[in-house]
């Protein structure tokens, strides 16, 4: 019989959540402070957006992005060169048993955000939000 996996509690979940929100504070901090040793990193301003941590807190996701959507491709491979001194400038700020590994993506909730708008500024997309608002309407009378 196969196992189903473990689901995580929710307590878990807070936590999970907690030191993600603590691990991006930290890194914005060192970034902005330019704590680390690195002309790439010290020349451009990177915006961390969310840091997601595994069930375990093992494993960090630091979801980044140059201010003003500069080279991200170098601002990542520039963090991914230091991830070891980030880790250990945020692990001396957290009290964590372990500190997590570091791992950096582009944050890609902009362009999303974009293509959002996109949609909804679509006429069809329009003509569709109006006519399920005119059934709303006549669902309350």
């Amino acid at each position: 019989m196969r196992e189903m996996a473990k689901q995580p509690s929710s307590s878990s979940v807070q936590r999970q959540l907690r030191v993600g929100e603590l691990i991006r504070r930290t890194l914005s901090d060192v970034l902005n402070r330019a704590e680390v040793h690195d002309p790439d990193l010290n020349r451009m301003s990177i915006t961390v957006g969310e840091v997601r941590v595994s069930n375990d807190l093992k494993i960090a996701t630091a979801y980044v992005m140059p201010l003003g959507g500069g080279d991200v491709q170098t601002a990542i491979a520039a963090l991914k060169r230091n991830k070891g001194e980030l880790r250990h400038k945020v692990s001396q700020q957290l009290t964590l048993k372990f500190s997590p590994d570091l791992r950096f993506l582009p944050d890609e909730t902009f362009d999303r955000l974009d293509d959002t708008r996109r949609m909804f500024a679509d006429e069809r997309v329009q003509r569709d939000l109006a006519a399920g608002d005119d059934d709303a309407e006549t669902d309350q009378d």
